[in-house]
């Protein structure tokens, strides 16, 4: 059986519709599985079990990405084409069935919207796919005490919390051991230079890791503490009590999705208020009540 899933070019949003596609895998053992998507996604499906082919492509002017992703999938007929983006490209290829993700903003958790448009019941929760050699790199990186997890990099300025309230926070929660994340990229390393250089004794992960590797080494924190980002996301997705920051963005609907996850938002209406609004206390019993531990009198 051959399953194409057509997916996000961002990793947050792939991390978002993995449990879909982790549910669909399931549902159909042995099939071989292609998935496209864009580069910044592409290791969210590095191991995912039973894949045969990943395409990457990026957005091209008048939509001709759509044409050369066509082309590059109309030879082969589908079993069932899975189109998380709600283009039309599924209805162009040869295929007995068609799953089609509706586009546009709508209300609710993004990953029940997902759910709600397959028809799957209840919601599959994000999942990460890793494997043995992703998890022993995170045991040689983070074997040791608890670990605070923190992400104080996202992809735009108004997701952003600032850094000198990560080293707050982290001071404030007294954990053994931190561990500072990020993607690669040098605007990735500007962003969490400033919460290095405040923490020298942590852990610098920042575009050191592989999208697995960075699953795997998440799920050995304590607790993971981020702003709105696609490895918030992650986090939630690889079971670390996970804590997402909101502020420019819509918690309702990207809200970190995962069995122990929560988020806060700063004041203000929803998707609009600035993060130096979110005070490092509000932040810092949010992360205490995630992990069940009183707050020191």
């Amino acid at each position: 059986m051959a399953i194409l899933f057509i997916t996000s070019s961002r990793l947050g949003d792939a991390v978002i519709a993995s449990g879909a596609i982790e549910h669909i895998r399931c549902a159909h053992p042995g099939a071989k599985l292609t998935v496209a998507c864009g580069a910044a996604a592409a290791g969210v499906f590095a191991r995912l079990p039973g894949l045969e082919r990943l395409i990457i492509f990026e957005k091209q002017s008048l939509d001709r990405h759509w044409l050369s992703l066509w082309s590059r999938l109309v030879r082969q007929r589908w079993d069932l084409v899975v189109d998380f983006r709600g283009s039309a490209l599924a209805y162009a290829l040869p295929a007995r069935r068609r799953l089609i993700v509706r586009g546009g903003r709508r209300p609710g958790r993004r990953y029940i919207q997902i759910a709600d448009s397959l028809r799957l019941s209840p919601p599959p929760l994000p999942v990460v796919w890793t494997a043995p050699p992703d998890r022993a790199r995170a045991e040689d990186l983070l074997a040791g005490p608890a670990l605070l997890g923190l992400g104080p990099t996202a992809n735009w300025d108004g997701k952003i919390w600032p850094a000198e309230r990560f080293v707050a926070l982290a001071q404030r929660l007294a954990l053994p051991r931190i561990a500072v994340f990020g993607g690669p990229g040098a605007a990735e390393r500007a962003l969490a230079a400033p919460v290095l250089a405040s923490l020298p004794g942590a852990i610098d992960l920042v575009g050191a890791l592989s999208v697995a590797e960075a699953a795997a080494c998440l799920a050995r924190c304590a607790l993971f503490v981020g702003n709105d980002s696609g490895l918030m996301h992650l986090a939630a997705a690889a079971g670390t009590p996970t804590l997402g920051l909101f502020g420019r963005s819509r918690a309702s609907e990207y809200a970190p999705a995962g069995l122990r996850a929560a988020y806060v938002a700063a004041p203000g209406p929803e998707g609009e208020a600035a993060m130096d609004g979110l005070p490092v206390e509000a932040v810092a019993q949010a992360a205490r009540d995630l992990l069940g531990v009183m707050a020191p009198a």
